[in-house]
């Protein structure tokens, strides 16, 4: 999967994450295309508390360990 998001909060304003089979992550700034759309998301992060609307999987609220401020869009692509 690759998530391809926009907004602040994290390293760059426009970054591409891909998610490998076996778990593993990596970043790179900018769009990687091709772009296979499966779902829309806004990911907003005050502190430990996460609120994610997706289009798919609808709304969550998360916590996390670390205490971060971001806003973020993102598309959801294979």
């Amino acid at each position: 999967m690759r998530y391809i998001e926009f907004g602040i909060g994290n390293k760059w304003l426009i970054r591409t994450e891909t998610e490998l089979n076996d778990g593993a992550e990596f970043e790179v700034k900018g769009i990687v295309r091709p772009i296979q759309f499966q779902s829309a998301y806004i990911r907003i992060w005050i502190r430990k508390t996460v609120l994610i609307i997706d289009l798919k999987q609808g709304l969550k609220v998360t916590k996390k360990n670390r205490n971060e401020f971001k806003i973020i869009f993102g598309i959801v692509s294979l």
